[in-house]
């Protein structure tokens, strides 16, 4: 069976049960994990969460038409997104603009878009995820300086510039929420123009 093959399947699979296929992974060894979410609408009031009851209903119906198909595997490990969550398509992009994301380009930046502000090499960049009028996207971020162990930092030092840059879906490698740990929340808010986001 055909890595396209398979996740035609898995991806039928799991849609046919209501969910939404979010990333397939196969590992060494045999392992063969998917990555499954609950479908998403703008209209959605309230934000569900995959369960450990979708995973095992998932997991039961994929090991029954995985072997009918023939599929490879030793072990199928079905999951909820964590909190580095890809995002893949427009409908992705909407759902989570505003938070925090992990952006790799295709290729550089170039001089052009660089403009002296950011290496023209760069295709990683973390920022805030948001609209570009009147149908793009742009991340938002700045490169805080760190500071080195034992160094204090001045609070009378200046904020460092806030970069904006508008990029096309096409344009992207990957993308993922930021794995930003928040023990009050989940954490990926918005920065505000004013506030700092590490690269």
């Amino acid at each position: 069976m055909t890595s396209v093959a398979l996740q035609q399947t898995i991806d039928d699979t799991v849609r046919g049960l209501g969910y939404e296929s979010v990333e397939t992974e196969r590992s060494p060894g045999g392992l063969l994990r998917v990555t499954i979410d609950l479908p998403w609408s703008p209209s959605d009031a309230v934000v569900h969460s995959i369960t450990v009851e979708d995973c095992e209903r998932v997991t039961r119906q994929l090991q029954y038409v995985l072997e009918v198909e023939g599929a490879e595997y030793k072990r199928l490990e079905v999951s909820s997104p964590g909190i580095d969550r890809p995002l893949r398509n427009e409908l992705d992009f909407e759902r989570f603009q505003g938070q925090v994301v992990d952006l790799v380009l295709k290729a550089p930046v170039g001089a052009a878009v660089a403009a002296g502000q950011v290496n023209a090499n760069r295709k990683k960049f973390r920022g805030a995820l948001q609209r570009a009028e009147p149908s793009g996207w742009q991340i938002m971020w700045s490169d805080e300086v760190v500071a080195k162990p034992g160094q204090r930092v001045s609070a009378r030092r200046a904020a460092p510039p806030v970069h904006v840059m508008a990029f096309a879906l096409d344009e992207l490698q990957s993308v993922r929420l930021a794995p930003i740990v928040d023990f009050k929340g989940r954490g990926h808010s918005a920065p505000d123009a004013s506030e700092n986001v590490k690269d």
